[in-house]
């Protein structure tokens, strides 16, 4: 499984209608995607949950690297580029990913963690998945997932939620627009091996 992420600053006195215009138009293509557990369509306005920024973003977690690649050569990509421009996408391996038994997201909440250089990485995997699936079985969890990126040796830990998550310092939380999510039902269950 591939993990995308991308964000694009938006003026402050952009029309965020216009987003959540382009969300609606845009949304009922990405609930039918091949290969795609999930797309979030998201967007933080300024002066809530610690934004400084109007920031809309989109997070995928793709079955497939194929999938995610065909999205990106088949023009997918141009719907944003052209009103807001060329972000760099993150991408990481997904480690773990679990369904909770939350239906109706609201939130997402982002973390990046640093692997410290002399981490023994078996075991700091172990950790992180452990961790995840403890994470998936809360009551207001609706996907729980842990990344990697091993090019910066950090993890990416990712909550979509129906609650406002409890965060830290660290920890980015986004407003979700909508969520589509044609395959998230095929995702191993919290508590499931």
């Amino acid at each position: 499984m591939i993990i995308a992420h991308y964000a694009n600053r938006v003026p402050r006195n952009h029309d965020l209608g216009f987003i959540r215009a382009l969300t609606k138009e845009r949304a009922p293509i990405w609930d039918v995607r091949p290969e795609l557990y999930f797309k979030a369509f998201m967007l933080r306005e300024a002066g809530r949950f610690g934004a400084l920024a109007n920031c809309f973003s989109s997070l995928y977690l793709w079955r497939h690297d194929t999938a995610y690649r065909d999205w990106l050569v088949s023009g997918g990509y141009k719907i944003v580029t052209d009103p807001f421009g060329r972000s760099d996408i993150e991408t990481r391996f997904a480690l773990d990913a679990r369904k909770g038994g939350a239906h109706d997201a609201r939130f997402a909440a982002t973390e990046d963690l640093a692997i410290p250089l002399d981490a023994d990485l078996t075991a700091a995997f172990a950790r992180e998945i452990a961790r995840n699936r403890e994470i998936a079985v809360l009551s207001d969890t609706v996907v729980a997932i842990v990344g990697v990126d091993t090019q910066n040796w950090t993890f990416t830990r990712i909550l979509l939620s129906a609650t406002e998550p409890n965060v830290n310092e660290s920890t980015v939380v986004w407003p979700l627009l909508h969520l589509a999510r044609p395959l998230l039902d095929t995702l191993p269950k919290a508590g499931e091996r």
